[in-house]
């Protein structure tokens, strides 16, 4: 699921460590503490991503199943 390590700020490298926080404040300045819940609208994106690849892996399934009962 979603998980956001920074402050979106863009000063925070993908690999860091997390960002120090203290009063809801990031250690750059930057008062915009990261969320720790997906909101709906991110959920809903993640899964329907997920379902478009498990619709594509069973398409794959099918092909190869329509292959071996060919043979």
């Amino acid at each position: 699921m979603y998980h956001q390590t920074n402050c979106g700020c863009g000063q925070h490298s993908h690999g860091a460590q997390n960002p120090t926080w203290h009063h809801g404040q990031c250690c750059c300045g930057h008062d915009k503490a990261p969320r720790r819940f997906p909101t709906k609208q991110e959920m809903r994106e993640e899964l329907t991503e997920y379902l478009n690849q498990l619709k594509a892996e069973a398409k794959g399934v099918e092909e190869r199943l329509a292959d071996l009962g060919e043979s």
